[in-house]
């Protein structure tokens, strides 16, 4: 099986109003880097992939076939504190404060302008979770 660059076995593949705005929180509020594009005929985005780290996140203008929809995720960082603060100055709303998790992360959480919750985490330990 061939996975392509940026890509792991599961990609989030987010429908959205306003794709644009979506687009420049990733880019803007959590440091990724736009890495393709391609649009439909009626200018919107078809199809916009986004790197953040060592992920890829691709996304679509929502419409009728695939309408507007939710996701949850748990982002990676160097820097906790830094990763939310530029969050919020990009139109995040805080869920949750930064701070020192009893399974080895640095975590807190925000909500971007589409209602997608983002866990902000970097890890402390070298070490796996465990139960």
């Amino acid at each position: 099986m061939y996975i392509p660059p940026g890509f792991g076995t599961v990609t989030p593949y987010c429908f959205v109003d306003d794709a644009e705005a979506f687009i420049a929180f990733l880019i803007d509020g959590l440091g990724g880097a736009e890495t393709c594009r391609s649009m439909r005929p009626d200018g919107r985005v078809a199809n916009v992939q986004v790197a953040i780290g060592t992920s890829t996140l691709m996304v679509s203008e929502a419409s009728v076939a695939y309408p507007a929809m939710r996701g949850s995720y748990y982002l990676y960082v160097s820097d906790a504190d830094a990763t939310m603060a530029r969050a919020l100055a990009h139109g995040a709303v805080l869920e949750m404060p930064v701070r020192d998790m009893p399974y080895g992360d640095r975590q807190g959480g925000v909500r971007d302008r589409h209602g997608n919750p983002w866990w902000l985490s970097e890890r402390r330990v070298h070490a796996p979770y465990s139960a």
